[in-house]
């Protein structure tokens, strides 16, 4: 090799490696919420449920902490990192609790049973300038059972509540009050409750059917696909389509709809994925957690998991169908709970490798791929988020 040669080859690498350290820099400002689990001790769902901790970590896996630690304040309760406000500044924790008893029946009987008394969850808001919490589901409370979202616009809260039995969601004020049922006429069971970017259209699943509402729960419309399973809508990020699943439970594909209810597609197939993710390495009567795609920044396409072989892996597919394989991986592995930045630029999951749940991020022009957890087998790290880009940041597309 000429020296000219060397100088050039040498000057790629450096920039190659300057690169990656703007990336890492980049993603060291940028905080992930999630929340770790013990996933094999005995005694059933419950013995390890009750070990969950909402985490925050840096994107680049650094500066681990537990936030709100003290909600899980009994044997039985604990703690799970639930969402984010849209300028990033405020987390939701969900602080959850079930009588020990209630836990062994519901393991005989294979099935919840969520009864005042029996069963809490409750939704906090944290402010991570200040620490200050605040638990708006116990503000002019109107259930034993609630969890809790920001509207896309941070104006309004949306909440999902457990009454007589029956899912409802509502929509309230920031400080939690003026809780209103905007479930609409005749409202079966609720949940999966959504609202569009601009604040004018609301979704949910109700009794396993799609519908898209006003946001006050008027003008409520059934999005008829003829199938028994339909699953998780989620508005694309220009609230021009609704993004769901739809099939039978346990064998399901992504399906898209214009928000006037037109339009109505199958977009990718899942290889037969069942469409959802165990987290316990114990018997699980409620199937663990379901695993359901999820839109990219720009709305133009959207990322899903599907089975490869005996693998889960990681796809991406356009609008017009066009699929891309992200990832393939060792026999075995699983990849779960897909979450894209708000730029676009990476893309943060979880994956099961020898037999450990561990959280990633992956740049998508490079295919480099960062872990971020490095949890023991016996412990799992599940349902991670973002932290928005804030305000005095978005406009300069350099943060996830």
């Amino acid at each position: 090799m000429d020296c000219t040669t060397y100088l050039l080859v040498f000057a790629t690498l450096l920039l190659l490696s300057m690169a990656v350290r703007a990336n890492e820099l980049q993603l060291s400002d940028r905080l992930i919420g999630y929340t770790e689990l013990r996933t094999s001790l005995p005694g059933g769902r419950h013995a390890n449920v009750r070990t969950k901790r909402a985490i925050l970590v840096r994107a680049d896996g650094t500066g681990r902490r537990l936030v709100a630690e003290h909600l899980a304040d009994d044997p039985d309760a604990w703690t799970q990192f639930a969402g984010w406000s849209p300028d990033g500044q405020q987390v939701i924790i969900s602080r959850g609790w079930q009588d020990p008893e209630n836990a062994k029946w519901e393991e005989q009987h294979k099935r919840f049973r969520m009864l005042p008394g029996n069963w809490e969850l409750d939704s906090s808001l944290v402010d991570l300038a200040t620490g200050d919490i605040v638990n708006v589901t116990a503000i002019e409370r109107v259930s034993h059972y609630n969890s809790v979202s920001f509207r896309p616009d941070g104006k309004k809260l949306l909440m999902t509540s457990l009454i007589d039995g029956v899912s409802k969601p509502f929509l309230m004020d920031l400080d939690g009050r003026n809780k209103r049922d905007v479930s609409g006429e005749g409202s079966g069971f609720t949940y999966g409750y959504s609202a569009s970017r601009d604040g004018e259209l609301v979704s949910y699943h109700s009794n396993y059917q799609v519908y898209i509402a006003n946001a006050d729960g008027s003008n409520r419309r059934h999005i008829e696909t003829g199938n028994p399973f339909d699953f998780a809508p989620t508005w694309s990020p220009n609230g021009r389509w609704l993004l769901f699943v739809s099939g039978v439970h346990g064998h399901s594909n992504p399906y898209i709809v214009r928000r006037d209810g037109t339009g109505l597609r199958k977009l990718a197939a899942l290889g037969g994925y069942q469409g959802w993710i165990l987290f316990l390495d114990v018997p699980d009567f409620h199937q663990g957690s379901s695993d359901i795609p999820a839109w990219s920044a720009d709305g133009k396409t959207v990322f899903y998991t599907a089975q490869l072989g005996e693998n889960v892996e990681l796809f991406q597919v356009t609008l017009d169908g066009k699929t891309t394989q992200l990832t393939k991986s060792a026999p075995g592995t699983l990849h779960y709970h897909i979450a894209p930045s708000a730029n676009g630029r990476w893309l943060l999951y979880g994956s099961k490798r020898d037999a450990v749940r561990q959280l990633f991020v992956r740049d998508l022009s490079s295919g480099r791929e960062l872990q971020l957890t490095t949890l023991q087998r016996g412990r799992a790290a599940m349902w991670a988020q973002w932290q928005p880009v804030d305000g005095k940041r978005s406009s300069s597309g350099d943060t996830p």
